[in-house]
């Protein structure tokens, strides 16, 4: 185990090991300053790895606001030493940390979102404490061990992994961020744009009030150019810029039967089954393949450019890999590339409830049973023109719907009834053109550190961006770090440790060089 130890703020006193370095001057190369981080951060992966744990050991669900505020302190002691101008902002949830570090003679901003909470923990599903980090030599499954910090004589494993809860998503840009800065300071090298810091107390909750917080403070999160640094990087592990995120809309459907259980033997093949109903009625809105069947939930989804398919047509095909390593035999989508599907909506039952199974079951006939739904949109889907055609789609299915539980002279009056529960009110999806000037600059930068850079149109996961998209005219572009393997969410969440590595040069290689590109 490693314990959470105190935070040294190295830099305070990193200019004065400016010796033991190169003054790589304010027209360094890409290849210069990647090499700089690097160097600089080969001698000091013990410290990095000290301040990330610390940080990590805060409990961070974002219902418990004490923790939250005392993540938000963590922060504020992090980036005070190295210059930000830092403020806690709230609008009735739990806090986000602005900070803002201005670079002289930058004539652009460059605003990076990340946050800080994480999901809840069911602490018996970890193999180590959610909240304790752990190091370990490789991967939980593959019987790793945990490695004592203080045996470590030199420099770390990279392909180590660091476990605790947010340790992939989402407090690593911050330890990145801070130990990038004191690499190029000890280099003697300044950022091109200044900087701004947006960091999250309540992404895992949806971010419920972000849009206030922006609307309450106008002009703050002005910006060049916004950095959503968050989510895992491509599978392949090479880099990657996303120019776009599904949104969601959540949906809980309950179907009813009689209005208590009854017994199956006495009452089957005459009382309706409630389970069977919802089967049905799923099997109405979606086919095996995934392709959904509702009328019209295709009609407004936006069509990929020329640009976007070619940049799908270049990613690395990952197809075979991921059916050996996640034991799939015959994914759905009916042969599409997983890339592209995911610039697509998507139906999906994320839980079902309707009585007991194995030494819970019981012979009878439930009153009811209950799906949730996840539902995935894309650019140009309006949730609340989603959730009409839905209802649509189920009326013409024959069902009576209540948004309440029914009485039971509603269940004598209707031959199938069905109780909708919409849960908030979705968001769209949202895509960033490649084309534009600040994505092409930025494209760029990151080819000239990695030639390779992957190109995706929109991750599959949800990001709050339409908070700022729907404020802003700031281009948003997506720079996932963290390693596709994660477990984020999940038990045994993970952080390896080259990613971390990377997160810091890449961060580095941008602020210097984007400015000037």
């Amino acid at each position: 185990m490693i314990p959470a130890k105190s935070i040294t703020f190295w830099a305070l006193t990193c200019l004065l090991s400016l010796q033991a370095f190169t003054c790589l001057g304010q027209t360094s190369s890409v290849l210069e300053v990647a090499d700089a981080v690097n160097t600089f951060r080969a001698t000091r992966e013990r410290q990095i790895v000290e301040d990330f744990t610390a940080f990590l050991a805060l409990p961070n669900v974002a219902s418990s606001l004490p923790n939250m505020q005392a993540n938000a302190r963590h922060i504020t002691a992090l980036l005070e030493p190295r210059g930000f101008t830092v403020r806690t902002l709230r609008s009735g949830g739990a806090p986000y940390v602005f900070a803002e570090l201005s670079s002289p003679g930058a004539s652009e901003t460059v605003l990076i979102y990340a946050h800080f909470d994480g999901q809840p923990v069911q602490s018996e599903n970890w193999t180590y404490a959610p909240f304790s980090p752990t190091l370990l030599d490789g991967l939980i499954q593959e019987g790793s061990k945990p490695v004592d910090l203080n045996s470590v004589a030199d420099q770390f494993n990279p392909e180590w992994r660091i476990y605790a809860r947010s340790a992939g998503d989402d407090k690593m840009p911050v330890i990145a961020l801070i130990h990038m800065l004191d690499a190029l300071r000890a280099n003697g090298l300044e950022l091109s744009v200044n900087l701004k810091l947006l960091l999250d107390g309540e992404e895992e909750r949806g971010s419920p009030t972000l849009g206030q917080v922006i609307d309450d403070n106008p002009g703050l999160f002005d910006a060049d150019l916004l950095l959503f640094c968050d989510g895992p990087m491509h599978q392949s592990r090479q880099a990657q810029l996303v120019f776009g995120v599904r949104g969601g809309r959540t949906l809980d459907i309950t179907t009813y039967g009689a209005n208590r259980p009854l017994h199956s033997g006495h009452y089957g093949n005459w009382a309706p089954n409630p389970i069977m109903s919802m089967a049905y009625l799923l099997t109405s809105m979606r086919d095996e393949t995934g392709r959904i069947l509702i009328e019209g939930y295709y009609d407004n989804v936006a069509a990929l450019t020329e640009s976007e398919r070619a940049a799908i047509e270049a990613m690395p095909n990952i197809e075979a890999r991921l059916k050996d390593e996640l034991a799939v035999h015959t994914p759905e989508g009916g042969g599409t590339r997983i890339e592209e599907l995911v610039t697509l909506p998507a139906f999906n039952a994320r839980g079902v409830e309707g009585g007991g199974v194995g030494d819970q079951g019981r012979n009878i006939i439930l009153s009811s049973s209950t799906v949730s739904l996840n539902l995935r949109l894309v650019p140009n889907q309006r949730p609340e023109r989603i959730r009409q055609i839905i209802e649509n789609h189920i009326t013409g299915e024959g069902y009576f719907i209540v948004y309440e539980d029914p009485t039971d002279d509603i269940l004598r009056a209707n031959s199938k009834v069905v109780k909708l529960d919409w849960r908030g009110g979705g968001s769209p999806g949202l895509r960033t053109s490649m084309d534009g000037p600040m994505a092409q600059r930025l494209i760029r930068v990151m080819r000239e550190l990695t030639p390779e850079l992957i190109l995706t149109p929109t991750m599959g996961g949800g990001l709050p961006l339409n908070a700022f998209a729907n404020r802003m005219e700031t281009p948003i572009i997506v720079l996932p770090l963290a390693n596709h393997d994660n477990n984020q969410h999940g038990e045994n969440e993970n952080l390896r440790l080259q990613n971390l590595w990377d997160a810091m040069m890449v961060y580095g290689v941008v602020l210097t060089q984007l400015g000037r590109n």
